[in-house]
């Protein structure tokens, strides 16, 4: 009796998983976030994409460890669009090393040192990211290495 529960179990989240039929692109399975109900943040902000985000098998991963918001000088911007914007520069140097660009993101973790920033933050990495990607994002707010910087950016991409 155990087992079978199990096995119904699993095969209503293998159907949950699965998605709906129709995928963005061919051979991409996709989640539908929405079937789990869709939580706000306490600034009335949906905290899940409204959007599916693609799984896809890929035959080449990257993990970008934190890119900061610091120039090839050393020196970090002192307003956070400005750090915000150079910790994306950072971002893209990255992937195209890789051969990759921002269309192949997946995950990113966007790590701010204040709270107060979320909300530029989210304006600067949705116009940078329009019409490009959709990745699975989390934003945390924690400290951060240098007290100087406000924010760090660790992505996963494939390709």
């Amino acid at each position: 009796m155990q087992r079978r529960s199990f096995l119904l179990t699993s095969a209503a989240a293998m159907t949950w998983l699965s998605g709906p039929a129709a995928a963005p692109m061919p051979g991409r399975k996709v989640v539908d976030e929405t079937a789990a109900g869709s939580p706000t943040a306490a600034d009335g902000e949906s905290i899940h994409a409204a959007q599916p985000h693609p799984i896809t098998a890929a035959t080449r991963l990257l993990f970008v460890s934190g890119q900061i918001p610091v120039d090839a000088h050393g020196e970090a911007p002192q307003d956070f669009s400005g750090q915000c914007v150079l910790a994306w520069v950072n971002l893209e140097t990255q992937l195209r090393a890789a051969d990759m660009d921002l269309q192949h993101l997946a995950k990113l973790t966007v790590f701010l040192a204040r709270a107060s920033d979320r909300k530029r933050e989210r304006e600067i990495r949705r116009r940078l990211l329009a019409g490009r990607a959709d990745p699975a994002i989390s934003v945390v707010v924690t400290g951060i290495y240098d007290e100087a910087w406000r924010i760090e950016i660790e992505a996963t991409a494939l390709a």
